[in-house]
């Protein structure tokens, strides 16, 4: 329930009732369900000392609604409780987004006002030690449950503040359910565990919400069960599946303004940490440059994922991130060292039917001076309209790879290689 117009009044009055009998700090030391039990008594005995027509079921919703606020995420728990919804989006007091099933929709949820919406949002930058004020108006961070936040807040935001919420979800995807419910075809998977099973490296491309995440833990599923594994997440979300991982997360400045740690600090320092496999969350900065050099000089196997809306794209990314780490590199130079780093590059996108899937399966080549990719599988659209997943080329790189792990004749099975 979320009260307006007059609703609205009754329910700040009987919340201003419940909150002179009950001391906010006390609420917090109790029991959830004895303050719950407290909170209902309170909102009966508001309605029988006033005029107020509420019936049994209004009561409740009223008492569920005021103790949200006072110790869970106000109007935006019953979304967290739907574990249908994979993102929450509030954009001001009067605008909250959910998605479903890959779609946007709006919610009938609001906030009283901004004011509302605020508080909200330091509740949750409080819950992980963090502060969202206006001398520091952005977060960026995990959640207990290991969902993503992102709070942003006036003057930075001049829709009011906005709080974003990427759900993190428990249940981990092998590649065969993702063949499943039709995210690729049987033989990309087949191809893409063959691929970490040779150690190739590899790049998982996409947009916001494609669903990069989701594939590079279905795909580190196939990482052997004796190997160490050292992750690096700006904030973590990864799950592998392996006992012997060492998960690594960045820190931001604190009040300070010092004790920062960025990805490139922990990628430097992993490479001191014995990895068989580097696992980056996402690259998207100068630790590109160090996370190509560990990939040349012995550390096969390395996965990462990189915002972009195609292979090319991923490439040039790529490039710019290099020119970054080393103003000093040509194009040629970068080119070359991406080459001869990165085997594959995955793109995964999401359709506007809200299906997210694996769009190209491309391998990487240097050609004329500058890396390039061709696809080995593809989704095509044909003229009806109707997509399917296709085989339009070879792996003709690092086979060597294939061959030192004893799956060269399971890769020619699977291609009909003929080599």
């Amino acid at each position: 329930m979320t009260p307006h117009a007059d609703d609205r009044v009754v329910f700040d009055r009987i919340q201003d009732y419940v909150a002179a009998h009950i001391d906010a700090q006390a609420a917090l030391d109790l029991n959830p369900r004895e303050l719950e039990k407290e909170i209902a008594e309170l909102v009966e005995q508001a309605v029988s000392e006033s005029s107020y027509l509420l019936n049994r079921q209004e009561q409740l919703a009223i008492s569920q609604e005021i103790l949200n606020d006072m110790v869970r995420l106000g109007p935006l728990q019953p979304l967290i409780d739907d574990a249908e919804i994979s993102d929450i989006l509030v954009n001001g007091a009067d605008q909250v987004y959910v998605e479903r099933e890959g779609k946007l929709e709006l919610s009938g949820v609001r906030f009283r006002d901004d004011s509302h919406v605020l508080n909200m949002a330091q509740r949750i930058a409080n819950s992980v030690s963090r502060r969202v004020d206006v001398s520091s108006p952005m977060v960026d961070a995990r959640l207990p449950d290991g969902s993503r936040v992102n709070i942003l807040i006036p003057p930075l935001s001049l829709s009011g503040p906005c709080i974003s919420i990427r759900r993190f979800v428990r249940r981990k995807l092998h590649l065969d359910e993702l063949v499943e419910v039709e995210s690729m075809s049987d033989e990309m998977a087949r191809l893409l565990r063959l691929g970490v099973e040779a150690r190739m490296n590899m790049i998982i491309s996409g947009g916001t919400g494609a669903g990069k995440t989701t594939l590079l833990n279905a795909m580190s599923a196939h990482i052997g069960a004796d190997e160490r594994v050292i992750t690096i997440e700006d904030v973590a979300e990864l799950e592998l599946w392996q006992s012997h991982v060492i998960s690594l997360e960045v820190r931001t400045e604190g009040v300070e303004g010092q004790g920062r740690v960025t990805q490139r600090d922990l990628v430097r320092n992993a490479l001191r940490m014995r990895p068989e496999r580097i696992i980056l969350g996402e690259v998207r900065g100068e630790e590109a440059f160090d996370m190509l050099q560990a990939m040349n000089t012995g550390h096969d196997g390395s996965l990462s994922t990189l915002h972009a809306n195609s292979p090319d794209d991923a490439l040039a990314r790529l490039q710019d991130m290099l020119q970054m780490a080393s103003a000093g590199l040509d194009m040629a130079h970068t080119s070359h060292q991406i080459a001869n780093a990165v085997d594959w590059v995955v793109q995964v996108e999401r359709g506007i039917d809200g299906q997210r899937r694996v769009s190209y399966i491309n391998e990487l080549h240097f050609e004329n001076g500058f890396a390039v990719t061709r696809p080995v599988f593809r989704y095509r659209v044909g003229d009806d309209g109707i997509g399917a997943f296709v085989r339009v080329g070879e792996v003709s790189r690092a086979l060597d790879k294939f061959r030192r792990y004893g799956l060269f004749d399971q890769l020619a099975e699977l291609l009909d290689h003929g080599c």
